[in-house]
């Protein structure tokens, strides 16, 4: 417990503190946001606000990470980084770095369109291969591996799917969230809030699992077989801990926007700590909301190809309300409340599974 109040509070603190300093450095080298022209009248105003702030919430959770593992190496009892926490921390800041290189050429070339399609698929798809490999290894003294060739829910079921297509899973999934992420990031702390409250939900799970260990527990059909639930716990706590601290000046006005480099990161380690933690398929009802917006978009563009005709004024959803007149703090806090709601019922069926049956 106290590696995750340690990770979360220098983070946060971090965080806090180096935005300011990002804003100021950003917007003295002019890394401002370009505004699509066929996007609502309102984001005019937000044009040359500093973006790439993402970078400080990747630097943030990584320094929390190891400033509280550093911190208990010089305690009695030493917790070593553990490999399903540091691979999850590879795929945040790989694709962090994808979300980055975006992000600069967007600024570089003063355009509301940075890497193409294809370049930024393939980043993605490269981390993610990298990652999808690595995490089936490493097996602890238990001989368990931060994740196996198989679907989850509330837990690892049915047969091995074959590393191929876990891998093709995998990717579906990281590419996805990242994806899904960068979708809601379109208005000002949308994409942070909501994501926030998932992390908030995987540093509970993470202590849900390790007090409810199959290698520490009593043995039985509702233990958790995961790897490093504690450490797990630690990475989500470090990631919403720079998130919290970001939030403060992302808020309605935003003086600094996350970027590609921050909504690629997020989705990745949302998406790595639903695989390591065995609640793959949990992570749709948990990150609810972002799901809900990238439907939007698929169905918009669906229905468009199809008839000529859209389902939304705009898409992502967001946008849709805006153009029908509903102010952007107000969208804002409503759809933080869905992305609690759904994280609530993500939460209450992670525990309901768990409760011995009568």
């Amino acid at each position: 417990m106290r590696d995750i109040i340690v990770a979360a509070a220098v983070a946060l603190v971090v965080s806090m503190l180096g935005t300011p300093i990002a804003i100021r450095l950003f917007g003295r080298r002019g890394y401002g946001q370009n505004i699509r022209e066929e996007g609502p009248q309102g984001h005019y105003d937000k044009k040359g606000t500093p973006t790439m702030g993402g970078t400080v919430i990747v630097i943030a959770a990584l320094l929390g990470y190891a400033v509280a593992h550093l911190a208990t190496m010089l305690s009695a009892n030493p917790s070593p980084p553990t490999a399903s926490a540091l691979l999850v921390l590879f795929l945040m800041t790989g694709l962090g770095v994808v979300g980055f290189l975006d992000d600069f050429i967007k600024i570089y070339k003063q355009r509301s369109l940075g890497l193409r399609s294809g370049a930024k698929a393939l980043g993605q798809l490269l981390v993610g291969v990298v990652f999808a490999i690595l995490v089936v290894r490493f097996p602890n003294a238990y001989a368990v591996t931060p994740a196996e060739t198989r679907l989850s829910f509330l837990r690892d079921f049915g047969p091995s799917i074959g590393l191929i297509g876990f891998i093709i899973w995998v990717l579906i999934m990281i590419v996805g969230f990242s994806n899904a992420v960068n979708l809601t990031d379109g208005l000002d702390g949308l994409a942070s809030g909501a994501t926030g409250v998932v992390l908030a939900s995987y540093v509970l799970i993470g202590n849900w699992q390790l007090r409810n260990s199959c290698t520490t527990a009593i043995l039985g059909p509702n233990c958790y077989i995961v790897r490093d639930p504690l450490d797990l716990a630690v990475v989500a706590a470090a990631v919403l801990g720079a998130l919290i601290g970001f939030l403060w000046w992302n808020a309605p006005p935003a003086k600094i926007f996350m970027g590609d480099t921050g909504s690629l990161a997020l989705g990745g380690v949302i998406a790595g700590l639903a695989i390591t933690t065995r609640t793959q398929l949990l992570l749709l009802l948990l990150a609810g909301l972002t799901v809900v917006i990238t439907s939007s978009v698929i169905i918009q563009v669906g229905f468009f190809k199809m008839t000529r005709k859209r389902i939304f004024r705009m898409a992502p959803l967001q946008h849709h309300f805006e153009l029908k007149g509903w102010a952007e703090t107000t969208i804002v806090v409503r759809f933080w409340l869905i992305a609690m709601l759904c994280a609530a019922a993500g939460l209450g069926l992670f525990y309901v599974e768990w409760m011995p049956k009568t």
